[in-house]
């Protein structure tokens, strides 16, 4: 179980934390959202004890990370990949982590099987891609077999089978009863493996509830309807107020009313059915509405015009030089 009640932390003026509470249960994969300068790696970095928190605090399992003896068994985390030193090979990095925290060696091979970087152990890291770097981490996080694991966009860098992996990783350690705290900008891929979600917006919390209570409270909601006799549905749904897009000849939209009711005037006016689904926007859909107010910078869409105008021309590097 993770705890974190009331962080504050302040970077001279400028508040990057404030007054943040949340919660992560152990079993369940909680996903850490919130736009560019929210303050998640800040928050996580406070809960570390890798930045001092001014006021607040924040516990795993009961017990604040500096008070931990031998980390890695109870607290696996990872803010940041690259950080490792760039002439040791991945085996001995691990080797390394595995020694300070009394870590048989043997789990080294182990962790490294595990990540997928067994044929790449034995070369130096600054040889490695982003990906492999990932890896690597998260084969440090797994050394000690914690109960609770603390990522920081941990499929940075990853190809869509590296992404895929790292889902069923994270949903495996869940289901075997840790706790999974993961921030990511993939918000398509925390809908797949997150059971929770914390939404933070300026270094304060938005919400904090189930993937479907987040995208059910912020989403827009709508019916689809599959009928050959499609008039008389779009007829009897926009008499009680409905608003009726067609798909197609035999498909449409209906708004403003539920599944439920469609249902009853078919049934009512013996119309027949072939599809009746009550659909709903995409999490990134409900989190772009639920922070609209929290954005470090905000965009509007480009217009017609711009959106068909060329692009800029590339930047070419200049002969002896190295671009700009």
């Amino acid at each position: 179980m993770i705890e974190v009640r009331n962080v504050t932390k302040r970077f001279g003026s400028v508040v990057a934390v404030d007054d943040l509470s949340f919660d992560a249960r152990p079993g369940r994969v909680t996903g850490f959202l919130g736009p560019n300068g929210s303050g998640k790696s800040t928050t996580m970095r406070c809960m570390l004890g890798l930045d001092r928190a001014n006021a607040g605090s924040a516990s795993f399992a009961g017990r604040s990370y500096t008070s931990i003896v031998n980390p890695l068994f109870e607290v696996g985390s990872l803010l940041d990949a690259g950080f490792v030193h760039p002439g040791r090979s991945g085996r001995n990095h691990l080797r390394w982590m595995a020694m300070s925290n009394g870590i048989a060696a043997s789990r080294v091979d182990e962790t490294l099987e595990l990540v997928g970087l067994t044929d790449a152990a034995d070369r130096r890291v600054k040889a490695y891609s982003l990906g492999m770097r990932q890896r690597l981490g998260l084969a440090g996080v797994l050394l000690g077999d914690p109960g609770t694991v603390v990522l920081d966009e941990p499929a940075n860098g990853l190809d869509p089978e590296g992404i895929r992996w790292i889902r069923d990783v994270l949903t495996h350690l869940a289901r075997g009863g840790r706790t999974v705290l993961v921030s990511s900008h993939l918000l398509a891929e925390i809908a797949l493996m997150a059971d929770d979600l914390v939404v933070i917006g300026r270094g304060r919390l938005i919400e904090q509830c189930s993937v479907d209570e987040f995208v059910d409270r912020h989403s827009t909601k709508w019916v689809r309807v599959g009928s050959p006799q499609l008039d008389a549905i779009a007829v009897a749904a926009t008499a009680v107020g409905a608003r009726v897009e067609r798909v197609d000849g035999q498909v449409a939209d209906i708004h403003g009313i539920t599944a439920a009711a469609v249902g009853e005037i078919a049934a009512r006016d013996a119309i027949v059915l072939h599809e009746l689904t009550t659909r709903s926007e995409s999490l990134e859909d409900a989190f772009l509405r639920a922070t609209a107010g929290a954005q470090e910078f905000a965009s509007e869409a480009p217009s017609p015009v711009a959106s068909s105008a060329p692009l800029p021309p590339p930047i070419v590097d200049r002969p002896g030089g190295g671009g700009r």
